[in-house]
């Protein structure tokens, strides 16, 4: 199934490890097969991981645009989501803790990063 991206003017997004500008008008693609694409509002920097859940987001983040990198960042992400999960008392949170590991289990990092997003949403919300 193709996935559709509509682009801004000079919006970034990362697709298979590469930087990727759009020009100066809105433009469309279509990317016929499987590839990892990420929306620049979706890209995080090391410098910007400063919270513990975007120290969950982070290793997943790094899981979905390089799979082979998954073994490294694996353990990461299980010491941050184990320390958040005993540190929060949310239930619909913990939920999303858990859909967010079952995903990785399950080498779905897409989903698994719109999960973690889900976690550092709330966590900007209490602040």
């Amino acid at each position: 199934m193709p996935l559709k991206l509509s682009l801004k003017p000079g919006e970034k997004f990362v697709l298979n490890g590469a930087v990727v500008q759009n020009g100066d008008r809105r433009g469309v693609l279509i990317l016929q097969n499987k590839a990892s694409v990420l929306r620049e509002k979706d890209i995080m920097q090391v410098e910007e991981v400063t919270t513990p859940a975007k120290r969950i987001y982070f290793p997943v983040m790094m899981m979905y645009l390089d799979e082979s990198a998954a073994p490294k960042v694996y353990d990461e992400f299980v010491t941050r989501l184990t320390e958040f999960m005993s540190a929060t008392r949310n239930p619909e949170i913990m939920a999303e803790c858990v859909q967010t590991s079952k995903h990785v289990m399950s080498r779905e990092y897409y989903k698994a990063l719109m999960s973690a997003r889900k976690i550092v949403d709330y966590e900007e919300s209490l602040t």
